[in-house]
């Protein structure tokens, strides 16, 4: 992808996350960070360019001119829908936004067609399957049963106050296989599939809860995220701005949605984060719900690292699950399919 059209996709992305007006500081933080982890020794810099998306010196035109080829442009639109349905709702203006930009890209029912299936994924439901099932999983060459990995160390503050429906075992090996599906979705290339992540993990942390005894709705599910560090706005762009700037995202034309990407992404960040997710949602719903928010935070840093560590030995199964799924595997699953 040129140089000035990554630029200008980029752009819409930025321009998409913060169009509402809407986003806490502790979102817009992150995703300066991330803006500054994407821009270093790239053709791009990143924090040069959120700092002109925040101060409104970039217009749509800017962007259009930007990306004269329609792959291009559907691809950076795609993108930005994703943005704006990450936290699971669009709001009126986003929603007006979103209609400017396709007007200003000259987009047809390709991009409405787009805008239906992305709205299905933002508002699937919480109950439903984590991840691939037993038998999709073993076809895959993914284990029956997840092997076992270290246990991470519970803080000092967190007694158990709740039994789990599910044993210890069972919730570790869900975890596990959640974050291989999610891990596997970040191989892919098309736009919807790391959109899936996010109910997907939603998903996860609303399983455990229920195993704890917490009925649990979306609104505290993206409290739990955000209290842990995770916007689902920003973690949408940190995924797709690697999967963008190396190279993933970046077959235009026939070549869009073709293909599986056959390196670690992001270095298997949703591996890793959905496995810390899952571990921190364990510990918390199993301690009665009584951690304070420096201790989430701090648990999540803790087991996130754990995560990556556990990325490479991984990374195979993820590989083998992102080789035989396409599109349609990926709607059903996050939408809840079995």
């Amino acid at each position: 992808m040129e140089t000035s059209a990554l630029r200008a996709t980029l752009s819409l992305c930025l321009m998409a996350a913060f169009v509402d007006g809407d986003k806490h500081e502790r979102e817009r933080d992150e995703i300066r960070r991330i803006a500054q982890g994407l821009g270093a020794d790239q053709s791009v810099h990143l924090p040069t360019l959120y700092q002109d998306v925040l101060l409104q010196r970039v217009s749509l035109d800017e962007v259009a001119a930007g990306l004269p080829e329609r792959g291009a442009r559907q691809l950076a639109y795609e993108m930005a829908v994703c943005v704006c349905d990450a936290d699971g709702a669009v709001s009126p203006k986003e929603a007006a936004f979103l209609g400017e930009v396709r007007r200003r890209l000259d987009l047809g029912g390709a991009a409405e067609t787009f805008d239906v299936q992305a709205r299905e994924l933002a508002e699937a439901p919480l109950d439903g399957p984590t991840a691939l099932p037993v038998a999709a999983a073993a076809a895959t060459g993914a284990a029956a049963t997840a092997t076992p990995v270290p246990a991470a160390t519970a803080p000092a503050d967190a007694s158990p106050a709740r039994a789990a429906t599910m044993g210890d075992a069972e919730l570790d090996d869900r975890i596990l296989k959640a974050a291989i599906t999610c891990g596997a979705l970040e191989l892919l290339p098309e736009t919807l599939s790391t959109l899936a992540i996010i109910p997907l993990q939603m998903r996860l942390v609303y399983t455990i809860g229920q195993a704890h005894g917490y009925e649990l709705d979306r609104g505290h599910i993206k409290d739990f995220l955000a209290t842990a560090g995770v916007g689902l706005t920003s973690q949408y762009l940190e995924q797709t701005g690697r999967k963008l700037i190396g190279g993933l995202l970046g077959k235009l034309g026939g070549g869009l949605l073709g293909g599986v990407g056959k390196q670690a992404v992001s270095s298997g960040m949703s591996f890793a984060t959905t496995y810390a997710l899952g571990h921190l949602a364990k510990r918390y719903y199993a301690g009665g719900r009584s951690f304070s928010t420096q201790t989430l935070k701090d648990s999540y840093a803790t087991i996130l690292e754990q995560g990556k560590g556990l990325q490479t030995r991984y990374l195979p199964q993820m590989q083998q699950q992102a080789s035989q799924m396409d599109l349609s595997r990926v709607m059903a699953l996050a939408k809840g399919w079995r």
